[in-house]
């Protein structure tokens, strides 16, 4: 069970941005915490997806598989990172894998518990939405100025 407490460490996490005690505290009741080792799989790639994460402490690891088994981490994220979140929007597999790379809290809310809150509150799960596409937006600006910047660079080497 998480209460608004747990946000307190990470409220300025892009997840809860412009929520209200009031909000996190309806949002707190349909989340759970889970503490998870080092070294412990969150989900793996293809899996079904069924939850998003917010981390509270310690820090993930996502990761892709690629030709002949080869894995490579795409990114190392930390508290009030979010990481799942195409799970509770599309209901399609991983993209990823996820691993525990230093020990961790995570606040997770599942996609049924999305869907409760929307019946339930939809101004707040508007807003949390919202924030969850703003992360996902992020993301993507952010892969495409890397994409980008290997392009110029390869460019110059030729």
């Amino acid at each position: 069970m998480v209460n608004s407490e747990d946000f307190a460490d990470i409220k300025s996490s892009l997840m809860l941005q412009d929520f209200s005690a009031e909000e996190l505290s309806t949002f707190a009741g349909f989340c759970e915490m889970r503490e998870m080792s080092e070294g412990t799989t969150v989900f793996i790639e293809n899996m079904p997806g069924e939850s998003l994460f917010l981390v509270k402490k310690g820090t993930i690891r996502i990761s892709k598989m690629f030709a002949e088994g080869d894995e490579k981490t795409l990114v190392v994220l930390g508290p009030e990172d979010i990481f799942g979140e195409m799970a509770v929007i599309d209901g399609l597999p991983r993209s990823a894998t996820a691993r525990v790379a230093e020990d961790a809290e995570l606040i997770s809310l599942n996609k049924k518990d999305l869907e409760q809150l929307c019946q339930n509150d939809v101004a707040l799960a508007f807003k949390l939405v919202k924030n969850i596409v703003k992360v996902f937006s992020k993301r993507v600006r952010e892969a495409n100025e890397e994409y980008r910047d290997m392009l110029i660079w390869s460019m110059q080497k030729t």
